[in-house]
């Protein structure tokens, strides 16, 4: 395109992005291949588990341009997510009569929130230059986010393979814009780990199994949300009350030190998730899950799901009769994963059980 000064646009998408409510941007190349020889071992292992979706779409993950033809470069965001009203994330660990929900998905479902940023990003790009190609994601394509972000210089994957700030932490989103537009290229960040294996160390279920690798089919967050079946009986106990999701390794992270409370509104904690108790969250019918998560990225694991993590939480918290009577109000439940897990819950209730 003749005649844009695509210093001056650069300068411009930083503004543009913090009125939007983006806390940084970053401009990244496509070339990615170092990222997909990485992703392409981590299929072969298997570690992926039933995410079959992560190998559905061959090298258009991996390279942007074969996903978006003409794609130049991708414009990378951030935006904070953390809120700052929400119970400490520790205080509800150590509670297992509480629910421990992933810190993103206390409020309401990010992806829509930022994919009306990034086109409102993408319109003002068009009124400054006219039209353009582009395309937003948020989660919604297959997309190395993390990679192209730390391109685009906002950051490095940490040894739990989240992204980490220096500035701000890990407690943040991501989204893109691909586009045709030949934008100068931010400086690719650098990697400040060093020998720190904190989120190694921690994880209940041990899914880190080395420095920047995670096997999913270990992974909290992937029994939680992804796993449609039974969760394997030896990684119940580790699972404690999480019961969507898991935050254990940025927690410990010393980096969040530097996190920024979100200013969002839509992600501040709603119903009460924050500071819920398992047995009050596992007498809710399929109605009120369907209607105290809407909007909600608790959706996704569903309702039959939602009663499977809670049943096992259930099973690791303190021993009580009113949690007894709790599972045993669903030892008959129509799903038969449902009733497993409700089953081994009581089980493990004899077993702590006063004598």
């Amino acid at each position: 395109m003749p005649n844009i000064d695509y210093t001056k646009l650069t300068s411009d998408l930083h503004e543009w992005a913090g009125e939007l409510g983006f806390q940084q941007l970053g401009i990244a190349g496509v070339e990615l291949a170092e990222d997909e020889a990485h992703l392409l071992n981590w299929l072969d292992a298997g570690r992926h588990g039933e995410m079959e979706y992560m190998a559905r779409h061959g090298s258009k993950r991996s390279r942007p341009d074969e996903l978006l033809p003409g794609t130049l470069r991708v414009v990378s965001v951030r935006m904070d997510y953390l809120p700052e009203s929400a119970r400490d994330g520790w205080d509800v660990l150590a509670d297992s009569q509480s629910a421990y929900v992933a810190r993103y998905a206390l409020g309401r479902d990010y992806h829509k929130l930022m994919r009306n940023r990034l086109q409102k990003l993408a319109d003002r790009i068009a009124n400054a230059v006219g039209p353009f190609g582009y395309r937003a994601f948020v989660d919604s394509a297959p997309v190395l986010e993390r990679a192209l972000a730390r391109d685009a210089g906002l950051g490095w994957i940490g040894k739990h393979t989240c992204m980490i700030n220096r500035d701000a932490g890990s407690w943040f989103f991501l989204g893109e814009l691909y586009t045709d537009l030949p934008l100068p290229l931010d400086t690719p960040a650098t990697e400040h780990c060093g020998t720190c294996r904190r989120c190694i160390d921690i994880c209940p279920t041990q899914a880190i199994v080395a420095p920047y690798q995670v096997d999913a089919r270990r992974c909290i967050s992937y029994l939680t949300i992804e796993l449609r079946g039974s969760i394997p009986v030896e990684l119940r106990r580790p699972i404690g009350n999480r019961i969507f999701g898991c935050d254990d390794c940025q927690l410990i992270c010393p980096w969040n030190k530097f996190a920024t409370p979100t200013t969002e509104s839509d992600f501040k904690p709603r119903h009460s998730l924050d500071d819920h108790q398992l047995i009050d969250l596992f007498a809710w019918s399929e109605e009120e899950f369907l209607k105290r998560t809407e909007g909600s990225p608790i959706r996704r694991t569903g309702y039959l799901g939602w009663l499977r993590n809670i049943a096992v939480a259930l099973g690791n918290a303190a021993f009580s009769d009113e949690i007894v009577d709790a599972l045993q109000s669903r030892a008959s439940h129509p799903d038969e994963i449902v009733r497993e897990h409700v089953q081994w819950a009581l089980a493990e209730h004899v077993l702590r059980a006063p004598r």
